[in-house]
């Protein structure tokens, strides 16, 4: 619960997270006349900052903390330490990685510190404040008729979701406009990197009589899989978001038919000639339900496709890997490592087809991890049973 006083009146709410995030431990009440620069510091001390003044303010103050925030993560050329003998190694990439997850964190923290209150039906009893029921609607499910107090940065990520499921991304490997978009919908993983799509695009398909996709995210490669001829396809996931999200844009393509939507972890029962995976591509620990898509901790998905590869391949079928060796780059999962773990799982490679990423990261000079995103390529392994 959170828990305020204003006017002399105590005040409580239950608080929503979607991060898992723990409510601030003090809340205090704050409007248009709270400072930037005191705002931070109280948000860097822990302390919530309940809103009750005028939402589009609430906005601006929040940019404004997130600029000091920036520039405080940003030490000055002139001031910063030199890189100790030896800085390049994997030893020394990997604790770079860690420490810029760790300012990442910290950045979330503090920006998290504004609060929103919310109204039974999501609506924002604040002055200027968006209607913005259709979007925690989508995110969260029908209101319950509770008040609830949330980070307004949170809600400004349901925002975002809600423009990006009503736009969609366009995938050019699906084909012409317009039915080749996949509308992503809140806490599942959008495809705008779209090279790995084109890798399973150009690939030589086994067969064309059954697949699976493990990890079915948006469906963007089941739907690939049914538009480049596969007769049937069965998608597996374990998260609810993403199978409603998958047989939304699989209904929007055209493909609904031809895919079979399950809810477990990692394979379906029985074989088929084609089995296909993307799983999350750097091993390490998610700090919020919506990060799964992007790490795995202890590489367990790709562990947990490798080993139970060869038991749902049909003769002479294939097992598609799609993986990025950021992690390599990073120091995090070396390339032998992976090999490793393929050959002991009764694997072998037929082929691996490369391409390098086109995200704006690539080329980002001030991206703490350039070095790592520059040298960056995603593969399609292509295996078989050894």
């Amino acid at each position: 619960m959170i828990e305020w006083s204003r006017q002399g009146q105590a005040h409580s709410a239950p608080w929503r997270s979607e991060s898992g995030a723990p409510a601030p431990r003090r809340v205090i009440t704050a409007d248009d006349t709270l400072p930037a620069d005191a705002a931070y510091r109280l948000a860097c001390e822990g302390t919530g900052l309940l809103w009750t003044g005028d939402f589009q303010n609430a906005r601006m103050l929040l940019q404004a903390m997130a600029r000091r925030a920036d520039r405080k993560a940003r030490p000055s050329r002139k001031n910063a330490a030199p890189a100790p003998a030896g800085a390049k190694g994997p030893e020394a990439l990997a604790q770079a990685f860690h420490l810029h997850r760790q300012a990442q964190g910290q950045r979330a923290r503090v920006l998290s510190a504004v609060l929103i209150p919310l109204e039974g039906d999501y609506s924002i009893a604040l002055r200027r404040a968006p209607d913005l029921r259709q979007a925690c609607t989508e995110a969260w499910g029908a209101a319950t008729g509770e008040r609830c107090v949330v980070s307004l940065r949170e809600l400004l990520g349901l925002v975002g979701a809600h423009e990006w499921r009503k736009k969609g991304v366009e995938i050019a490997a699906l084909g012409a406009a317009p039915r080749n978009r996949i509308h992503p919908h809140y806490g599942v993983f959008s495809p705008v990197r779209g090279e790995y799509v084109d890798l399973v695009a150009q690939a030589p398909l086994p067969a064309t009589t059954l697949a699976f996709d493990i990890g079915v995210g948006t469906g963007v490669l089941s739907a690939l899989l049914a538009r480049r001829g596969v007769q049937k396809v069965v998608a597996t996931d374990q998260d609810p978001r993403a199978l409603a999200c998958a047989a939304d844009n699989l209904q929007r393509l055209g493909v609904a038919d031809r895919v079979q939507l399950l809810q477990t972890d990692l394979f379906p029962e029985g074989r088929a000639p084609l089995v296909v995976c993307n799983p999350p591509w750097v091993p390490a620990r998610a700090s919020s339900p919506i990060e799964r898509a992007v790490y795995d901790e202890g590489s367990g998905m790709l562990r947990g496709f490798l080993t139970g590869l060869v038991a749902h391949l049909e003769p002479g079928g294939e097992g598609w890997l799609i993986l990025s060796d950021l992690a390599e780059h990073l120091g995090l999962r070396p390339r032998a490592q992976l090999l490793e773990w393929i050959a002991q799982a009764g694997l072998r490679v037929v082929a691996r087809h490369d391409i390098k990423p086109r995200h704006g990261k690539a080329v980002d000079a001030a991206d703490p991890l350039h070095a790592a995103r520059a040298a960056e390529v995603t593969s399609l392994w292509r295996l078989a049973a050894a």
